[in-house]
């Protein structure tokens, strides 16, 4: 397919798509929010000036600027975005998709002037730095590449409306299951397990697969125990070989044996299961869930790797982050942060969620791949590559972007059937 031909029929696509997630914006407003989604596309940034000039308006870059940004600082404009990609989203969700709920952060030690700017720990150093924290949802089925980004946040504990993490996180998985309608089994790492999301969850019907930390008191049968306690103690039966990616490291080889015990929280009557996992280091890694488990080597392991699919989701947010330059932000108002966030998630879900996706779209899928020119496996960096192949088609074939009207909703050109 010709390239040029190629450029511009994803920057139309682009603009579809931009009109459907905008819905009920003032016309202004709706425009601004194509304009951010294919600039930020386009040039890979979350900066304004590189967003204006991949935009190519015949205007100097500063008034282009100034435009983006008090339309950014517009309230409420991030809400209506995200309800309406949800909307969107939550109709490619399936009743045994994984929603991995992670919590991150956006570092900026050196900023001194936006606004809010919070404390937030620092992984990499172990530190508490400047910053915001954020909480983003990823749904992905068990064996496939295909990720469905479907929600991401920021907030500061700073600002005068925060009420917690907790309300943040629950929040998020709230508006999520409603768009869902209820469908898919939340995975959260050890952040998750506390009383004030587990007891809400219960109360809800979310299911879930959170791990424990090991100090959580469980009953089972009669006994009230720990977690920890109960998981020495599990039966593992089964075993196998499983191979774990390291950052920038050689795949490393565990083997691992499994098994179950029946549980309950002391405030629920509901029946839980512990998925006990050992191998991986000195004391089990345990994980509470919902799902009925029961005494069969295919069960078990799938729910095994069920949590285990998170490790993969961590890349999709590093490609959030490194790929659009998240942490490069420059918005000195709380409420344009809050808007952009996702905005940006709406740049990612076009190039995961359609792009890779559509039927309709797979030849120029196909196209996208080979103009990237990867040198390593497609495979494991899809979203890289797509993502970069968009940026240097828009690059070499530059055009005017003209954002569609908004629509009211439903898949339209972009039935997806996810595989």
């Amino acid at each position: 397919m010709n390239s040029s031909r190629t450029a511009n029929k994803m920057r139309a696509q682009i603009g579809k798509f931009s009109g459907v997630i905008s819905s009920g914006l003032p016309k202004v407003a709706a425009r601004f929010v194509g304009e951010m989604v294919y600039g930020i596309q386009a040039s890979q940034s979350v900066m304004l000036s590189e967003i204006g000039r991949a935009l190519e308006e015949p205007i100097a870059i500063k008034k282009t600027e100034e435009r983006l940004s008090r339309q950014l600082m517009r309230g409420g404009l991030g809400e209506v975005v995200q309800d309406n990609l949800l909307r969107e989203a939550g109709m490619r969700v399936t009743s045994d998709m994984l929603l991995v709920v992670d919590l991150s952060d956006i570092m900026k030690k050196y900023a001194k002037k936006m606004e809010y700017l919070a404390r937030v720990y620092d992984g990499s150093t172990g530190e508490l730095e400047n910053g915001y924290s954020l909480c983003e949802i990823v749904g992905v089925r068990l064996g496939s590449e295909r990720l469905v980004p479907l929600y991401q946040s920021l907030w500061s504990t700073e600002a005068p409306e925060f009420m917690s993490e907790n309300d943040e996180i629950l929040k998020a998985v709230y508006a999520v299951f409603e768009a869902s309608k209820g469908r898919g089994i939340y995975v959260v790492d050890s952040g998750g397990d506390r009383d004030n999301l587990f007891l809400p969850f219960i109360d809800r019907g979310v299911r879930f697969l959170i791990r424990l930390k090991g100090d959580r008191h469980l009953l089972c049968g009669r006994e009230k125990k720990s977690a920890l306690d109960l998981a020495r103690e599990c039966e593992c039966p089964y075993t196998e070989v499983i191979m774990r990616k390291g950052r920038g490291k050689k795949d490393t080889a565990y083997e691992i044996s499994f098994g179950y015990c029946k549980v309950k929280l002391p405030e629920r009557e509901k029946e839980l299961y512990l998925l006990v996992v050992k191998g991986l280091g000195e004391e089990p890694l345990m994980v509470l869930t919902t799902e009925e488990l029961r005494r069969n080597r295919k069960v078990l392991y799938r729910m095994v790797q069920s949590y285990f699919a998170r490790w993969s989701i961590e890349e999709t947010i590093r490609f959030l982050k490194q790929c659009y330059h998240l942490e490069n932000v420059r918005l000195l108002t709380y409420e344009s942060l809050k808007n952009l966030m996702p905005i940006v998630l709406a740049v990612s879900y076009f190039t995961a969620a359609i792009v890779d996706t559509n039927l309709r779209l797979q030849t120029i899928a196909s196209t996208l791949f080979s103009i990237a020119k990867r040198i390593f496996g497609i495979p494991d960096f899809r979203l890289y590559a797509l993502s970069d192949a968009l940026k240097k088609l828009f690059t070499r074939h530059p055009g005017k972007f003209t954002p569609a009207p908004t629509e009211t909703g439903g898949q339209l050109y972009f039935e997806g059937i996810f595989q």
